[in-house]
């Protein structure tokens, strides 16, 4: 699979915003620990999370990806 494809399957997969941060919150993981994580400011994520607005581009990539990883962790 090439990485475009990877990269638009991952950003399609971003949970909704209640969703994105009760995996955050069950991880223990701090608003800021994220965003430092992704790349973005900590009232950037605070928005995301709250459904002011929807990450785009790269960043929804990174996003996506680390809440699926997140998830992963919790399931396990």
């Amino acid at each position: 699979m090439s990485d475009l494809v990877s990269e638009v399957r991952e950003a399609l997969g971003l949970p909704a915003p209640g969703v994105a941060k009760a995996i955050r919150v069950s991880a223990g993981v701090s608003q800021e620990r994220l965003a430092e994580e992704i790349g973005c400011h900590r009232v950037t994520l605070a928005r995301y999370e709250g459904g002011q607005r929807a990450p785009r581009g790269e960043l929804r990539v990174r996003y996506a990806r680390t809440l699926r990883q997140l998830e992963a962790v919790i399931a396990s």
